[in-house]
């Protein structure tokens, strides 16, 4: 599969008048021109992460915090890896001990953190809309770790990000995201993206785990797996968040993966070298089978794990360079 891989060239420096958000909290409402930005800056940190010497002073003397209301090590350890590459400072608090935990509220939370002067806030929280809110209070930027079943741009970059590397491009390709939608912040942000950049959506899910808003998206929907990624280049497995569901959603775990988990026959279903993606955390033998998961000639996995903190640290140069272009 190595073969199929082009070079991105990336730009250097982009002028901050070419992204010019303070924040980056969903990917609904960037242009084209402005993910693309975001994706040509986190090519050229693919390199440098790669290099012996990986560390940059860009962000020499700035504060950033990793706020996050719900547990995701991955996520938040790719945050404080992008921002500690970057030379900032970065400090992970702890929501289980803070004064939340106490009674405080989130507007609290805000005020709080404001008078610590941090330059950029990274949160996560279990409910839609928070982030926004959090945002409206704070004079630094935020960038949106994920909102309950909102957004989560900066996962969706990174498959972009993975996508463009094997493929050279977006725009054109068909993808599939298949299994729980309903829950999946993962799924609204990368049906933003990869519309937006051109490529053509397929929903693949049962009845109950799709949302009722589904068609705004400009998707077409699919209930059986092998129709909704026949002839397909990319399918994107999501994870299936028992955790945010109240009631039956499915007959059974056993049912669920006969009928929409991943494996190498059900994929001969889509294009002869399709590749499958998984935001993880993966419940094997649930959304996708375990030995196609770790398939190096099939999966993107891994590659998406290093696409996480070349995009972040593109989140983070871009939303640092507004700051400072304002301040002159």
């Amino acid at each position: 599969m190595e073969s199929k891989r082009k070079a991105v060239k990336s730009p250097q420096n982009p002028p901050a008048r070419a992204f010019p958000h303070k924040h980056l909290l969903g990917i609904e409402g960037l242009s084209p021109q402005e993910i693309q930005i975001l994706l040509d800056l986190a090519d050229s940190y693919v390199e440098q992460n790669r290099a012996e010497n990986k560390k940059t002073d860009l962000l020499r003397g700035r504060t950033l915090i990793n706020l996050f209301f719900e547990n995701s090590t991955r996520t938040r350890t790719s945050f404080e890896l992008a921002g500690k590459r970057l030379g900032g400072d970065t400090i992970n608090m702890a929501v289980s001990t803070s004064s939340i935990k106490k009674g405080e509220t989130l507007i609290d939370t805000a005020m709080t953190l404001n008078a610590m002067h941090p330059d950029i806030l990274c949160v996560r929280h279990p409910h839609s809309g928070a982030v926004q809110l959090l945002a409206e209070k704070v004079n630094c930027s935020v960038v949106n770790g994920g909102d309950g079943t909102h957004e989560h741009p900066t996962q969706a970059l990174l498959d972009a990000q993975t996508i463009r590397r094997r493929y050279g491009k977006i725009e054109g390709l068909s993808v599939a995201i298949s299994g729980d939608v309903l829950h999946s912040r993962v799924a609204r942000s990368n049906m933003c993206l990869l519309t937006t950049m051109g490529a053509k959506v397929r929903l693949v899910a049962p009845p109950t785990l799709l949302p009722t808003d589904v068609e705004r998206y400009g998707v077409d929907i699919f209930h059986n797996l092998e129709d909704g990624i026949s002839g397909c280049d990319i399918v994107m497995m999501l994870r299936l968040q028992t955790e945010r569901m109240q009631g039956m959603y499915v007959p059974s775990i056993r049912e669920y993966f006969r009928f929409y988990g991943l494996t190498k026959e059900k994929l001969n279903a889509a294009n002869p070298d399709a590749l499958v993606m998984h935001p993880g955390p993966m419940n094997r033998g649930v959304e996708i089978d375990s030995e196609l998961a770790d398939d190096i000639d099939r999966s993107l996995i891994r590659e998406q794990v290093e696409m996480g903190v070349a995009v972040r640290m593109a989140v983070f140069e871009v939303l640092t360079r507004n700051k400072l272009n304002k301040a002159q």
